[in-house]
């Protein structure tokens, strides 16, 4: 490998360092795209649900552009007991808007996006793992490559949520068990006809659908469906510190998950295209890297800590994007001035703080402990559950007062416990 010096090296190719990529070699700078996969994307994974307003800025036309699955029309919310299920249903025939969602396969997506940035001028380099990265007086110069050395002026961290690289640079924290969860989810591919038929979709509709309750055995975490065009993803999230008090592992989860009654008839027929697991952070700002520059580096995406979990809809790829673009605005004026220390680079930090990044991620800085409240997963879903097929069930005896009916399954939690957790939702939201 012949060395030789970058404007940018970017390591990593999932959805923020391409995106970095492709807007730095839109402007003429010279960038290396690192991925350790054998292709970008073979080692990606999410729920697969995309945010698009901050793609619609990149590419005006991103559906015609990139492989998008279905645009989601369809939104579903599930408490999910052994035997029973309550669902919160949403669904809209308007045609799509600026701040339209789709859901998307992350190992053709995220590829189309390195070929992107590959097209607009950046060189890709796949199947290489990046060793370490290379300082020089205290700023760092670049990369290391199995004994090769690749200098450049920045180097953008962009390697998920587990940036060890991040890591030996003190700019992010070892991950803990209390701030982590593991997801596992399966892609199951089935005809279209059949997808569209079973969750009531036509055209280019999709649904999206998340699980609480009896998913993960009451633990802490979740699961979720998402509708492909040929498939669909099925995957369950629990946090890691919860696994040593269930004798459960998270596939075994999903294996139950999938078994379960009420979802079974939803994938029957179908076949498994993909099996994966990844790390998620699951601490909102509270897990965000305690550094996002220094001299010669930023870090952005998954490897920033820039994941938004709300319980209700699950943010990621539009944090990435948006911290790729604005990391990649960072660069661009310091390529300017020739000057590349911290103090230039600081200007990223400003643009994350006035984004709805960094706003976003501080209204919701409380939902990272409301969303680690056990009753949610456990006794919740039973209550609603509960109250439900108390209404619904017609005896023969005289009618209780809905209201009394109300009140006595609430006092199977505690009304003073009930208060505390809608209070505590509130300030969360």
């Amino acid at each position: 490998m012949v060395e030789e010096k970058w404007d940018a090296i970017i390591v990593g190719a999932g959805v923020a360092g391409s995106v970095a990529a492709l807007l730095l070699a839109r402007a003429n700078a010279r960038v290396l795209l690192v991925e350790r996969g054998h292709q970008a994307g073979s080692k990606n994974m999410s729920g697969g649900r995309v945010y698009t307003h901050g793609l619609k800025r990149i590419f005006p036309h991103f559906s015609e552009m990139l492989p998008v699955e279905r645009r989601v029309a369809h939104e579903k919310i599930s408490l999910l007991t052994p035997d029973r299920m309550t669902t919160f249903d949403y669904r809209s025939t308007q045609p799509e808007t600026d701040n339209a969602s789709y859901t998307v396969l992350r190992a053709s997506f995220d590829h189309a996006l390195a070929k992107e940035a590959e097209s607009a001028g950046a060189t890709v380099l796949t199947g290489a793992r990046v060793d370490d990265v290379l300082t020089r007086e205290g700023k760092v110069s670049g990369i290391s490559i199995e004994g090769e050395t690749l200098l450049s002026d920045v180097v953008i961290l962009a390697d998920g949520v587990n940036s060890l690289l991040g890591e030996r640079l003190k700019m992010t924290q070892k991950l803990t068990p209390q701030k982590t969860a593991l997801g596992v989810k399966t892609v199951i591919e089935l005809p279209q006809n059949l997808i569209e038929e079973r969750f009531q979709l036509s055209d280019n509709e999709g649904c999206a659908w998340l699980f609480a309750g009896a998913v993960t055995s009451g633990l802490v975490g979740g699961g979720f469906l998402y509708t492909n065009k040929a498939s669909l993803s099925l995957g369950v999230v629990c946090h890691l510190d919860q696994l040593n008090e269930h004798n459960q592992s998270v596939p075994e989860m999903l294996d139950a998950f999938s078994r379960h009654a009420l979802i079974a008839p939803l994938i029957r027929g179908g076949r498994v295209g993909e099996y994966s697991a990844h790390l998620v952070s699951e601490s909102g700002i509270h897990g965000v890297a305690s550094k996002l520059f220094d001299d010669g580096v930023l870090i952005i995406g998954d490897a920033a800590g820039f994941c938004l979990n709300l319980g209700y809809t699950v943010r990621g790829m539009d944090l990435a994007i948006a911290s790729a673009e604005m990391a990649a605005q960072t660069v661009l004026s310091a390529k300017a001035r020739q000057d590349f220390s911290a103090h230039a680079l600081s200007s990223y930090r400003t643009l994350i703080g006035e984004s709805f990044v960094g706003k976003d991620m501080t209204t919701y800085r409380r939902c990272p402990a409301l969303l680690k409240t056990p009753r949610f997963f456990k006794d919740y879903p039973e209550l609603a559950a509960n109250l439900l097929e108390d209404i619904f069930t017609v005896k023969s005896q005289p009618v209780e007062p809905l209201l009394k009916r109300g009140i006595r399954h609430c006092e199977s939690i505690g009304l003073a416990t009930l208060a505390k957790d809608i209070i505590k939702a509130a300030r969360s939201f």
